[in-house]
């Protein structure tokens, strides 16, 4: 049976922590944020964690990634 690739899609929006966690960008950050506020930007700017319900899904998908 061949191995699983990577998700090709996945890979360039998360990157794994050292402890194995992932981590991940926030979404509505793409455009119209002059009708955000500075205190929702600011917060939307740093990166979050993946919750562990749907880290059990996304691990298949990047079994390879280091």
């Amino acid at each position: 049976m061949p191995k699983q690739k990577t998700h090709s899609g996945l890979k360039k929006r998360i990157k794994i922590t050292g402890t194995g966690k992932i981590k991940r960008s926030h979404a509505y950050t793409g455009h119209l944020k002059q009708n955000k506020t500075h205190k929702q930007n600011k917060n939307l700017s740093k990166s979050g964690l993946v919750h562990e319900s749907d880290a059990k899904r996304i691990k298949p998908l990047i079994s390879n990634m280091k």
